[in-house]
């Protein structure tokens, strides 16, 4: 049972930093791209950025593109996203995503709120 439980949320103010944690276990993660997505009140949930499954190679969503930077370590089977120059529009529902045996795995999610 493929399980992703992110940590690090949390209220900050604008142009703030905040680094979220994905702790991946019972698959072998360092095979597989994994995701952070993000969900803010009355809006579909968006993809922010991907990793390959080595973390040589990423990809972000032109809203996020300079600011976010997304990571792992596979020894410790975990992925980050680094987020700097944090603005209102961040404030969200972040989580982390990767598609497992053909089917989507999703972690229940941390808040990122982002005020003044």
């Amino acid at each position: 049972q493929v399980q992703l439980v992110e940590s690090g949320g949390g209220l900050v103010q604008p142009g703030g930093s905040l680094r979220l944690s994905c702790a991946a276990s019972d698959f072998t993660f360092s095979s597989y791209a994994m995701s952070w997505y993000r969900q803010a009140p009355g809006k579909e949930r968006e993809l922010v950025a991907t990793i390959s499954s080595t973390g040589g190679f990423t990809t972000y969503a032109d809203s996020v593109k300079g600011r976010f930077t997304i990571s792992r370590d596979n020894a410790w089977n975990t992925v980050y996203l680094q987020m700097n120059s944090l603005k209102p529009e961040d404030t969200a529902v972040y989580y982390c995503y990767l598609r497992y045996a053909g089917m989507p795995r999703w972690g229940k999610g941390t808040l990122v709120t982002v005020s003044s």
